[in-house]
């Protein structure tokens, strides 16, 4: 058994992890089952939704100046602290929206309309809210579109392919942090030095998505220009979508009412409990990380609880591939197939995609659904799978993505019926 599967949670902590969420082990009917599909939408944090419940019921205005409302001003300011904190961002402002990828779109126009440049660098494992602002606004910039290619072998994109195309006259580079296809990560810290080595002044975005439930963020290591998530899959709630933007990136021209600040990005009143969830998503993984540290810092126990989150899914995902007992991981289990496996899960998040046999990826998901488990296809007949499939010459597969919050049983079970499935014993 490879070494970092001691790097388990302990029992008494999987129990406490998995009481402070909804619906692990079972759906809203409170039918059992197991969820592998969090790279989707992922579980919801019990104490996310009560906050959300709690403030959206208030009516006050949040822009007026009575208790209530001064009240609902220090929601927001904590839940910005807390979302600084969660990146370890310095000054900078914070665009909340109602979706990622409507932030990611604001921040690409604000970035290709005013910086001068006659291209624009990106990768093809972008999420289309990535790619298709990109394509979108160099077409209307008249800049040149440049597009690093994956890597087959890593199931990720080169630091190498990605520099290459940064020159004197790029405008903007725009990266992820990590692939929701192979879960390969980008090598985010030597991108930005290397690029900004080339240009200075470089403005970079990053798309944070898929990668900031799993590990951790450091803009004081990877200082880039804007940077979002997208909470419902950081154990939050739909309806949300959180960037960050670097001083410079702030002022450049973007939709604002006049009156306001150069460096202000929202539009219409405020949504509290969209701040709130910061605050909660960022409480939950500081109190993990106090089982771990005796610090009282704020950043260190983050930093503590996303460590240990990284760790335990990596346990996780040698237990996937590998197994663990007399129980085979998806290598060893016969017409299993697992696309763009890398033997350095290091560089990997909590994400595999498989195959069985020469069975469609959309059946092989309605029977596991049959057996209990939620996983989904990603298939190039889809938007959202279709480029990044190509590029690696995959028609399809199953997308696997379990959580944190998950154990080694819960692996454990899911390898056993993927066995059954297969038609080989366990």
């Amino acid at each position: 058994m490879p070494s970092f599967q001691d790097q388990f949670f302990s029992e008494y902590l999987a129990s406490e992890i998995k009481s402070r969420f909804h619906q692990v082990d079972h759906d809203h009917a409170g039918q059992k089952r197991l969820y592998f599909d969090n790279a989707g939408g992922a579980f919801r944090l019990k104490s996310v939704l009560d906050r959300m419940v709690e403030l959206d019921a208030i009516p006050d205005n949040i822009e007026r100046v009575h208790t209530v409302a001064r009240h609902l001003q220090d929601v927001q300011a904590r839940g910005e602290a807390d979302f600084r904190c969660m990146l370890n961002a310095k000054g900078g402002s914070i665009h909340a929206s109602q979706t990622a990828s409507s932030v990611m779109f604001d921040m690409v126009r604000a970035v290709s309309e005013s910086v001068p440049g006659t291209n624009m660098v990106t990768t093809v494992l972008e999420h289309p809210s990535v790619f298709d602002a990109m394509s979108l606004y160099a077409q209307r910039s008249g800049k040149e579109l440049r597009v690093a290619r994956s890597n087959p072998h890593t199931g990720g994109i080169d630091v190498d392919e990605i520099v290459r195309l940064v020159d004197q006259n790029t405008c903007v580079l725009n990266v992820i942090c990590a692939s929701n296809i192979s879960g390969a990560k980008l090598d985010l810290e030597a991108v930005v030095q290397r690029a900004r080595a080339i240009k200075p002044d470089l403005y970079i975005l990053v798309d944070a998505v898929q990668h900031a439930p799993h590990g951790l963020i450091d803009l004081q290591r990877t200082p880039v220009d804007g940077i979002n998530i997208a909470p419902y899959k950081f154990f939050g709630a739909r309806g949300s979508g959180m960037a960050w933007l670097s001083d410079r990136a702030a002022v450049l021209p973007h939709h604002k009412l006049h009156g306001k600040d150069a460096n202000f990005w929202g539009l219409g009143s405020g949504t509290p409990w969209q701040f709130a969830a910061m605050t909660e998503i960022v409480s939950y993984v500081c109190w993990l990380g106090e089982q771990f540290t005796d610090s009282r810092d704020r950043r260190d126990l983050f930093e503590s609880g996303m460590t240990r989150i990284e760790l335990q899914e990596r346990a996780l995902l040698s237990r996937l591939l590998d197994g663990g007992g007399s129980v085979r991981g998806l290598r060893h289990i016969p017409k299993v197939k697992v696309y763009l496996d890398y033997p350095d899960l290091s560089k990997r998040d909590l994400i595999v995609m498989i195959g069985i046999g020469d069975l469609d990826p959309s059946e092989v998901v309605l029977e596991y659904e049959r057996r209990g488990v939620l996983v989904y296809q990603r298939t190039a007949s889809s938007i959202y799978s279709k480029r990044m499939l190509d590029s690696f010459s995959i028609s399809g597969g199953v997308r696997v993505s379990p959580l944190h919050v998950h154990t080694p049983e819960d692996i454990d079970q899911f390898l056993q019926i993927t066995a059954e499935m297969a038609g080989a014993p366990a």
